[in-house]
Formats: C-alpha cells, sequence, structure tokens
C-alpha cells in the first residue's frame, strides 16, 4: 500500500515482504553522481539526502523521521528557527530510542560523571581561594 505525501511516497510493507528475500542490488558508488559532491544543500535550495556528510540518517528504521524532522528545521522561517519542529523531532528522538544499536545516546553515567567531577572541583577552587585571601 502506498499514497503521496507532498513529493514523497509512502510505502507500508506488509508481513510478506519482509519474509521474502529482498532483489535489491547494492550498486557502487559512482562517481559520475551528481549528488555525491554537491554538499548538504543542493544548487536549487532542496537537501541532499544522500549527503556522505548525514552518515546515513535519512536511511535506516528512522531515516523518514529523520528527514521530517530535518527538512522542518532546514524550511523553518520561525524567529528561534526550528522552534515550529518540536513534534517532528520528539518523532524522530523516540523512533531511536528503539534502536540504541545503530543510534547511540550519549552516556547518562557520562553525563553523571561529568557534573560530579564538577562538583568535586568546587570545593577545591574554594578552598584555594580562601588560602590565597588569608596568605595576603
Amino acid at each position: 500500500v502506498s499514497y503521496m505525501v507532498g513529493k514523497d511516497r509512502i510505502i507500508f510493507a506488509t508481513k510478506e515482504d519482509h519474509e521474502t528475500p529482498s532483489s535489491a542490488e547494492l550498486v557502487a558508488d559512482d562517481p559520475d553522481d551528481p549528488y555525491e559532491e554537491q554538499g548538504l544543500i543542493l544548487p536549487n535550495g532542496d537537501i541532499n539526502w544522500n549527503c556522505p556528510c548525514l552518515g546515513g540518517m535519512a536511511s535506516g528504521p528512522c531515516g523518514e523521521q529523520f528527514k521530517s524532522a530535518f527538512s522542518c528545521f532546514h524550511y523553518s522561517t520561525e524567529e528561534i528557527k526550528g522552534s515550529d519542529c518540536v513534534d517532528q523531532f520528539r518523532a524522530m528522538q523516540e523512533c531511536m530510542q528503539k534502536y540504541p544499536d545503530l543510534y547511540p545516546q550519549e552516556d547518562e553515567n557520562e553525563e553523571k560523571e561529568k557534573s560530579s567531577k564538577d562538583l568535586e572541583a568546587t570545593p577545591m577552587e574554594a578552598a584555594a581561594a580562601k588560602e590565597e585571601k588569608g596568605s595576603s
């Protein structure tokens, strides 16, 4: 089943679609691919979803959510660019959390360690400052 949304075609895969072997052929990178060297934004202002700079984010299980969020941000005309895209970014984040191996999240433990090290450093600096005042 598929339908068009704007210029994009949305395709729903069935259980049977997933059970049959893929007939997709992997094609080697085409050195003459006009999109490969264009960068993220094409001359006409469109987003180049083939740009290696996206690191494959536009494909994969959350590719559609990424494209939706990134497109919204790119074309946003709000005073705070992208402030109208919260729902799209939330959907992308929720999708990515389902695939932690593909989309590693910043480790929460690392964050806690960083903040506790910052806290540990603060009393030391305060003590050093007191010593300096006392010695003058």
